[in-house]
Parts: C-alpha cells; structure tokens; sequence
C-alpha cells in the first residue's frame, strides 16, 4: 500500500485552521501513517524433512555378518545333516548332539546335562551298539575299504559341526536340559522310536536360528536399498533443533 501524501497534508491544515477538531486530525494523521508501514516479511519456507534412517539390520545372536545356512527343500522344510536319515543314523545323531552338549554346556546351571548324558549311554547302550553297527554296513555298501570309513567320519564331523554352531549355545543347552528331564521317561525299549523325537528337539534351537538369520539377510537386504547407497539424512539433536527453529523464528517490527 502507497502512503497518500496529498490527503494527509490536507488534514495537516485542518487541523491548523479548526483547532477545536486538532483530536480528529490526530486521529486521522496516525491512520494515515499506519497505511504507509512497510508489510512483514514472508515467513521463511519449513524446514526439509529429516530422514529418520534406522538401524542398520545386525545378525541374530551375534552370528557372523556371512555366513551359509541349510537351504530348504521343495516340500518347504530346512534340509540339514539330520534331513532324511535311518532310524540307526537317528539314534546315533542323537547321541553325537547330546555329547556336544555335554561338553559345551559346562555352565553349573547346566549340570545335569553331563550326568544325564552318561546314564544315556548306559541304559541305551544295546541300542547304541546295534545302530553303529548298522551305519558301518550302511556306509560299507555305499563305499569300499577304507573310503567307507572316511566317508563315514565326514559325515560325522558335519553333525558335530552343525550342533556346535557357537550362536546357538544358549539355546541348545536349555533343549539339551529339557532333552535330559525327557529320557529319565523313555523306557529302553522305545528309545528307537524316541530317537527322532528327541534328536527333532535338539535340532530345533539351530532351525529357529536359520530361520533368524535368514530373515536377517533380507532386511539387510532392504534397508541397504533404501539407505545404503549416496548420502543420508540423520535426525538432529535437541540443541541443533533448537538453533534450526530459533533460526526460522518470525521477527516484527516493534
């Protein structure tokens, strides 16, 4: 808005020649003048959003950042060292688990374990000498002289391995103590028919585990597709909010 100069003089001498009417001018001058102030500024445009960027996705139980895992099969279950087997191949997969476990879980808490693993290999040790029996024929069918042999302790170095995975120690000793309350109940003559029973739940923490570790991976996977790549935005702390909002802060003229 023009400040109006010509009416504002006019009502300057006015006010000259009607002394009488000198508080109308007043009045009239300072509306004048308050139509002739400059207009406040624009408020400054908002600030950009802030990127909130979460945590970068780490693996489960402090599992290597790489590292392989069974894969599934086509009927959708993980396929692992356990997949498959012989009843013999059972018993004798359960006792290799249960013998990492007496030698892993040392904790006192865990003590049960090592008593109860050898009551296990005497009250079921004519089960346990009948399947290593028939897993060296088993094998001496696939191969011949001392491949067989080799074949076999192979095969076995990969279940020890698989059941001394280190993230899943914490987990396997707690099975392993459920596993040792459980066969005080198994009579001698169903331990063969138990063995899946009992070696399903001690492969069960390191299922549990896969199935973490998997998921890990594809949310590493897509955070590094969103976030990942050029550069990001992080949230501002509390003084650098401060100084952002004191720095847009509209001023007016007194």
């Amino acid at each position: 808005m023009e400040c109006d100069w010509v009416d504002y003089r006019k009502f300057k001498d006015l006010g000259r020649r009607l002394p009488l009417l000198a508080g109308s001018a007043i009045v009239l001058t300072v509306a004048a003048l308050s139509g002739c102030a400059a207009p406040p500024p624009p408020p400054p445009p908002p600030p950009p959003p802030v990127a909130v960027v979460p945590p970068m996705p780490v693996p489960p139980m402090g599992a290597p950042l790489e590292m392989t895992i069974p894969p599934h099969d086509a009927d959708g279950s993980r396929h692992t060292v356990n997949s498959g087997i012989s009843t013999s191949q059972a018993v004798w997969n359960l006792r290799s688990a249960y013998n990492v476990a007496a030698l892993n879980c040392v904790e006192a808490e865990y003590a049960p374990i090592l008593a109860g693993y050898k009551r296990f290999l005497g009250v079921y040790a004519k089960s346990l000498a009948a399947a290593n029996r028939e897993i060296d024929a088993s094998f001496r069918t696939q191969h011949k002289g001392r491949a067989a042999i080799v074949a076999r302790e192979s095969y076995q170095t990969q279940v020890y391995n698989f059941f001394a995975l280190p993230p899943v120690d914490a987990e396997f000793c707690k099975a392993a103590m459920e596993l040792t309350t459980e066969l005080e109940t198994v009579d001698a003559g169903q331990f063969n028919t138990y063995s899946f029973v009992g070696l399903a739940k001690m492969e069960a923490p390191f299922k549990a585990f896969f199935d973490s570790y998997e998921k890990y991976k594809a949310d590493l996977a897509a955070w590094q597709a969103r976030y990942g790549g050029g550069l990001i935005t992080v949230r501002p702390d509390f003084d650098q909010q401060a100084s952002q909002q004191a720095a847009h802060s509209p001023t007016y003229a007194q």
